[in-house]
């Protein structure tokens, strides 16, 4: 097994002698690949550039000609994640490591996006102070500030890049370690929690875990919601206890923790098991008060910390959020289980909390009740709030039986 070295040696090549040299010394194999298109490599690949061109379905000197610097860029990112995925089938990836700027970065990210989660992956990037959710997306990528420009190795650069040598060596040593299966997998099951819902699933979780199985939980703060819907649709769980479906709420409102509008749908389409909730569908989310839209500064808002906003939603908006769970849940191929907490849908929304609607949760109950009517979604009503011990145990059960009648 070998680290994949990722970038464009065309003006890169000094930095990557440097750290390919540094993991070589720390016992690790090296691959390195050549991502670069308009100049010659400053340092000879295992991989040339043209070798990744030619498994995109181009040439190199065809990209060149043509002059378009994103079209390069999202070839050469093509090319090379068919590539690096090819490794990764043959058992010879023990890990990957880029450094780059602005065009490496984007070219090396998409690549790591593509690999499994667990594999270990490294982009020292110019970019990553900032917003870097282009750039991790749903998966396990490692990020590290370069501080100074990838250009040249300098008194600061040198540090840093062996630093990433030394985490990548580390990483890559232990994921070949440990990369043959242990023989005592368990079932994975997935999970997803709000702060105000921690209760409920702990409760079903320590349940779960009772029963023989491994549960993965998801924050569902939008990139929670949208790691698990891919890690879903790749076949990896074996049910989905998806207790907190506040990021709908978001996404239809206009909140900032939306998982886009294909949250509550990877597990239906893959015919998984499920059992949903509605937790904390009462509110959407905001930052600090001073950021929450103007459109907005006159509903009931609540100060959850210094720099979450919560804003209850209104009747009309909870029968949008249940239509949407509901037309979702009745498209799915699986079998499917909808619970619906009567006494509340979060920790705030219980009698004398600050979210305490009655009417509101309601047209929800109503909304997703009507859509879910006539399929094949078995419906369980309780009197109980989401985080009822008995309520949350209940739900975990009732996958488990859902599971074990699928096997």
């Amino acid at each position: 097994m070998a680290v994949l070295l990722l970038g464009t040696l065309d003006t890169k090549g000094e930095e990557y002698a440097l750290v390919r040299d540094l993991i070589i010394r720390a016992g690790q194999g090296v691959v390195l690949m050549d991502t670069g298109v308009m100049g010659a490599p400053a340092l000879a690949a295992d991989v040339p550039a043209e070798a990744v061109a030619r498994a995109a379905g181009t040439g190199l000197d065809r990209l060149r000609s043509a002059g378009d610097r994103g079209a390069a860029l999202a070839a050469m990112a093509a090319g090379a994640t068919a590539l690096a995925q090819d490794l990764h089938a043959r058992g010879e990836l023990s890990g990957v490591l880029a450094l780059g700027g602005s065009g490496g970065s984007s070219i090396a990210a998409a690549v790591m996006r593509a690999l499994p989660v667990g594999l270990p992956k490294l982009l020292v990037s110019t970019m990553v102070s900032g917003d870097v959710s282009a750039y991790v997306g749903e998966t396990d990528v490692t990020l590290m500030y370069s501080v100074v420009d990838v250009a040249g190795v300098n008194s600061v650069s040198r540090r840093i890049l062996t630093n990433a040598a030394a985490a990548i060596s580390a990483m890559a040593a232990s994921y070949a370690a440990g990369a043959e299966p242990s023989g005592e997998d368990k079932p994975l099951v997935a999970a997803t929690m709000f702060g105000v819902t921690t209760p409920a699933v702990d409760a079903a979780r320590a349940r779960l875990e009772s029963l023989g199985y491994e549960v993965l939980v998801f924050h569902a703060t939008g990139s929670g919601g949208r790691a698990m819907e891919a890690l879903a649709a790749g076949g990896h769980f074996a049910g989905v206890l998806d207790l907190t479906t506040t990021e709908l709420a978001d996404e239809l409102v206009g909140g900032v923790l939306s998982a886009g509008p294909d949250r509550l749908t990877a597990a239906g389409r893959a015919g998984i098991p499920q059992v949903v909730s509605l937790g904390a569908v009462d509110m959407v989310n905001f930052g600090p008060m001073e950021t929450v839209p103007e459109r907005f500064r006159s509903r009931q808002l609540l100060v959850h910390n210094p720099t979450v906003t919560l804003m209850r939603t209104t009747p009309a908006e909870n029968a949008e959020i249940g239509r949407a769970i509901g037309e979702r849940l009745a498209r799915a191929s699986g079998p499917v289980t909808l619970f619906v907490p009567r006494g509340g849908v979060s920790a705030v929304d219980v009698e004398g909390g600050p979210f305490h609607d009655p009417a509101a949760d309601a047209a929800c109950f109503d909304a997703v009740l009507a859509a879910v009517a006539g399929s094949a979604v078995e419906v369980v009503q309780s009197d109980q709030d989401i985080n009822n011990a008995q309520f949350a145990v209940a739900a975990a059960d009732r996958l488990h039986r859902l599971i074990e009648k699928g096997a």
